[in-house]
């Protein structure tokens, strides 16, 4: 198995509504985006996100843009004026996404960008 963390395969912005982090990953490379819906979930998503993203992770597939969004439900302490994180606004959630780990099997080939 090999192991590769998002950001070499991938970029990503990030954003709110309100409480929600809105979250886009887009593959650098056309070529690695099956990888990217194939291991990138929902559930991987809320697991790394543990103990920030207190609601569910809605996940949205975009493959004509060859991305990913992620909804982050609960995330941004009630957002905007509201909260009193740090990033309110959840800026550095496309940064902290992209930190994230997953694990290829055997077929699966990174393209080069």
């Amino acid at each position: 198995m090999t192991t590769v963390q998002l950001l070499e395969i991938a970029h990503a912005r990030s954003g709110d509504k309100g409480d929600t982090a809105n979250v886009g990953l887009i593959a650098l490379n056309p070529a690695n985006y099956p990888l990217l819906v194939k291991y990138v979930t929902a559930e991987k998503v809320k697991e790394h996100f543990r103990g920030i993203c207190l609601g569910k992770v809605e996940r949205f597939e975009l493959p004509n843009l060859g991305a990913l969004n992620f909804l982050l439900h609960q995330s941004l302490g009630g957002g905007g004026t509201l909260s009193l994180k740090t990033d309110a606004q959840g800026k550095t959630y496309a940064a902290a996404l992209l930190k994230m780990k997953i694990q290829l099997s055997g077929g699966d080939k990174i393209a080069i960008s």
